[in-house]
């Protein structure tokens, strides 16, 4: 006899239980994009001095943003192991390591010496503590996003998955926050010698909040659904049947998925980095103004960015996935080339204006983004897949971005290119959703019933255009 589901037993999705959820899920990710993005924002200002003391500016920012890249190649790694082990024991554990891997390694990057005190022994451990972060991260963004939207209701998913891509924001704007604040009460030489290490350490009482508030949320309730249905089904025939590893059934009956996630997240990824990252340095190296005005136009950009994500991610629900993120894809396209005129101005309330624009336009692409690639996938491969077609991009995406924009401000002494390298990316995001389907009302727990086509069970009448 079938044993009883967790639905059965009344825990339904959108349960009151779900405001926990999401705060646990949002303070977890925010503190991991905290972490995160702490390390871009230093490589732009500080690590180019302190670990590649040797090189002149813009050659020691590109060394920097090198390292910045190979966390993001760890992030498809993270988003395999994470992923095959999310889909096997459950979300939670795997959401507590990750926190764990991201906390510790930053919190370690904060005790490293410089270079100027071990040599190229410096950068290297540099660099194999954002290997550690990105492979944590990898497995984080699945999870996150996961855990509210398999306990979130269908009508509501895109609000509720919302909150969790806001923490990206979120840990942007506390970690430009403590550096703002820094640059403010230090002088530059004060900063280099020791201010630096601050934010770093402050990461490990932050990762002690995130994990008392994490282990208390409950399992996914289709997690624990699906495993419940998988036991009776082995009940029935007297064994278990034989299944792939969940990456290799993401890529045999949903890469079509995959792909779409990746195109998905391609024009959203680069903005971003380029909006948040490289205006670092474009504002601070190339127009040689005070790091203070950068990272306060970023400070300001980011809490706006952090409130509109979830009324994105609300829109999403009542039009569409689709339509959400094509007014951000195709006004990020046109506001590429705003973006760096207004900046070229040299006014902090110009440059504000640039950033927080640019940053609205890509909250219509990442807010709704949580629901729309979760809808792709079943749950028995949903942290797979999810996993996989968001850090895929990120490789091609944000590791590239800061390091292919310095390298064209280098050699162009212009942003024209670099507005022309946004455009590109966004339009291929822009291509990838007009041939997507929509997914908006898709009930997460019913399978798909086409192998490769895992929208294919969304009601007719829930697909806008």
């Amino acid at each position: 006899m079938a044993a009883a589901t967790p639905r059965a037993q009344g825990r339904t999705p959108g349960t009151p239980g779900i405001a926990r959820i999401i705060s646990a899920s949002l303070i977890g990710t925010t503190i991991e994009w905290y972490d995160f993005f702490l390390y871009g924002s230093a490589a732009a200002l500080v690590f180019n001095t302190l670990f590649f003391p040797d090189s002149d500016p813009l050659v020691g920012t590109l060394l920097s943003f090198l390292t910045y890249a190979v966390g993001f190649a760890a992030r498809p790694i993270g988003g395999v192991v994470f992923g095959h082990f999310g889909d096997k024991i459950g979300r939670k554990k795997l959401l507590v390591l990750s926190l764990m891997m991201m906390g510790g390694a930053t919190f370690a990057m904060g005790l490293l010496p410089t270079h100027a005190t071990l040599g190229v022994g410096a950068p290297i451990l540099l660099t194999v503590l954002r290997l550690i972060q990105g492979f944590a991260l990898g497995g984080e963004w699945g999870g996150a996003v996961l855990i509210v939207s398999e306990h979130g209701d269908d009508k509501n998913r895109g609000f509720w998955a919302s909150w969790p891509q806001a923490g990206a924001p979120g840990g942007n704007l506390l970690a430009t926050g403590v550096l703002a604040l820094l640059a403010a009460v230090q002088s530059d030489e004060a900063f280099l010698a020791w201010g630096w290490r601050i934010p770093f350490l402050l990461s490990g009482v932050l990762v002690i909040i995130g994990l008392w508030i994490r282990v208390s949320v409950s399992e996914s309730p289709l997690f624990l659904e699906a495993q419940a249905r998988a036991a009776a089904e082995a009940a029935e025939t007297g064994a278990a049947a034989k299944q792939d590893a969940p990456v290799v059934e993401v890529f045999r009956h949903n890469w079509r998925g995959v792909l779409t996630a990746i195109g998905t997240r391609l024009g959203e990824n680069v903005s971003y980095y380029i909006l948040t990252a490289f205006v670092l340095v474009y504002v601070t190296v190339h127009l040689e103004l005070p790091k203070s005005t950068a990272l306060n136009a970023v400070l300001i950009g980011s809490a706006v960015h952090f409130v509109t994500i979830p009324l994105w991610g609300a829109l999403s629900d009542r039009i569409g996935r689709r339509p959400v993120t094509l007014i951000g894809s195709v006004g990020m396209a046109a506001w590429a080339f705003a973006f760096f005129a207004l900046v070229d101005s040299e006014s902090f309330t110009v440059i504000t204006l640039a950033v927080t624009v640019g940053l609205l336009f890509h909250g219509a692409m990442y807010g709704p983004q949580a629901a729309f690639i979760s809808e792709m996938f079943d749950t028995k491969v949903r942290y797979s897949g999810a996993s996989m077609g968001s850090q895929l991009a990120s490789i091609i995406g944000g590791a590239l971005a800061p390091i292919i924009a310095v390298e064209l401000l280098k050699d162009y002494g212009s942003a024209t290119p670099v507005a022309l390298y946004v455009c590109v990316t966004v339009v291929i995001t822009t291509l990838t959703v007009l041939v997507a389907k929509e997914t908006r009302g898709r009930s997460l727990s019913q399978r798909s019933t086409a192998p490769g086509d895992s929208a294919a069970a969304v009601p007719s009448a829930t697909i806008s255009t």
